[in-house]
Formats: structure tokens, sequence, C-alpha cells
């Protein structure tokens, strides 16, 4: 069963900030990523992807640089900025209040408990 994708589409700029923290990459592979770590029940679509890369870097949480690939195609690498880092950890300690809010929101307890 899949992830329904409006309930992560909030969040794709923080998913894509996390995935630089590991260090540089390409959109194929960040999305490869994203798919691996979801058992393939989320993929981030090209366009969105390429949006948030825009938005982020123009928002100046990341840069972008040509890779120097001597075989194939010359692949767009992202780096995340000091301030991209700052950025990805504030999203993440905000994702983990909004987690409780929820929890709080659609999980009625019982009077008494």
């Amino acid at each position: 069963m899949s992830i329904a994708s409006d309930l992560i589409r909030g969040h794709t700029d923080t998913i894509i900030l996390s995935q630089l923290m590991a260090g540089d990459s390409y959109g194929y592979q960040i999305n490869k990523n994203i798919q691996e770590k979801t058992n393939q029940e989320y993929e981030l679509k090209e366009a969105t992807l390429y949006s948030a890369f825009r938005r982020l870097e123009q928002a100046g949480y990341i840069c972008s640089y040509w890779g120097n690939e001597t075989t194939g195609a010359r692949r767009r690498y992202y780096t995340i900025t000091k301030e991209g880092r700052e950025a990805c950890e504030e999203r993440r300690q905000e994702w983990e209040r909004s987690k409780v809010l929820i929890d709080q929101l659609i999980y009625e307890k019982k009077k008494g408990e």
C-alpha cells in the first residue's frame, strides 16, 4: 500500500535537505534513495523534485554545481549550505511537534484515560 502523496507533499523540501545532510548528490540519486528508504512506496515526481531544487537554491539552502563525469551525461550536483542545515534541523523539530499534535487530534481518548 503506497502512502498518499498529499500526506508528504508539504515536507518535500525537508526530505531533500535531509538527503543532502548525508552528502552531495544529484536528482536521480536522491529520488532513488527516497524510493529505497520507503521500500518503493514513495517517489518524487521529476517536476516536483526539480521545482524543489530551484526553490531551495533561491532560499540559499542548497547550491548546485556540475560534476566531472568522464562517461555519460553530465550531472548537476546539489550541496546543502549552513543555512540549509539549520533549516533542516528546524523542520525536523517542527515535524516531531506536528506528529504529537496530529496523534492528539486523530486518536480519540476515552474519558478517564
